[in-house]
């Protein structure tokens, strides 16, 4: 196995272990407190909405923008860090 190979089978596990870390978050987030949740979190409210509607309806969709965003900020870390950034011009 060369170096160039080497390095890109520990870009893509580290890749996937970061895909597969954010994918749970938005599991938990979702279906969590969407529903598994739902009773614990109807104790309080949000705009008069009980939170645990709030996280199905809202709350959910918050957090798949977020974690898009910190997506795009770690996979361009990751691409810095071995060496698939892009070139500046």
């Amino acid at each position: 196995m060369t170096a160039q190979q080497s390095s890109a089978g520990s870009y893509w596990s580290d890749s996937l272990k970061l895909v597969g870390k954010l994918l749970s978050i938005w599991f938990l987030v979702s279906f969590g407190c969407g529903i598994l949740f739902k009773d614990f979190l109807d104790q309080y409210s949000i705009g008069g909405a009980p939170l645990g509607f709030w996280m199905a309806q809202q709350g959910s969709i918050i957090c798949f923008v977020t974690l898009l965003v910190i997506y795009s900020r770690w996979m361009n870390k990751l691409d810095k860090k071995y060496g698939f950034g892009e070139e500046d011009s």
